[in-house]
């Protein structure tokens, strides 16, 4: 009677252990990371709020640039440094396909790309590739 109940009590322990490995693995099927278990900036930080930064420009002292993000809407707001007024632009953005980079829809000559991180938007250049060289720091705005 012993050895009869050793033998169902270890069946049933094999049997469990089996169950919970299929389980693990049908997780971490391409499918299951296409339905939402992929970690990027849109479902992983705290992304919304205003970011702002001193940025050089082309000619004169630079710039202040303030972006502040909601649920779906954006606003920017440019003021260059010496000069009156405040440049504002407001629309809705959209997340590229990897869920790292917000695009600022409606900016049309100018960069409207951020790749998005812990507290920053680190401004991309035209193309959408991150800006390289000595200023490279001077395009990252923070919380």
């Amino acid at each position: 009677m012993k050895k009869l109940f050793i033998l169902i009590a270890a069946t049933g322990m094999l049997y469990s252990c089996g169950g919970n490995t299929q389980k693990t693995q049908e997780k971490t099927t391409p499918e299951a990371v296409q339905a939402g278990d992929e970690h990027n900036a849109k479902n992983s930080l705290d992304y919304r709020g205003t970011y702002t930064a001193e940025m050089p420009t082309a000619g004169g002292a630079g710039m202040m640039v303030s972006i502040t993000l909601e649920d779906s809407t954006y606003v920017k707001k440019t003021e260059y440094i010496g000069e009156k007024g405040i440049l504002e632009d407001k629309g809705k953005y959209t997340w590229n396909a990897e869920g790292n980079t917000v695009i600022l829809d409606g900016i049309k000559d100018a960069p409207n790309q951020y790749l998005v991180g812990e507290n920053t938007l680190t401004q991309l250049d035209m193309e959408g590739k991150k800006i390289t060289g000595e200023l490279a720091d001077q395009y990252i705005l923070k919380k």
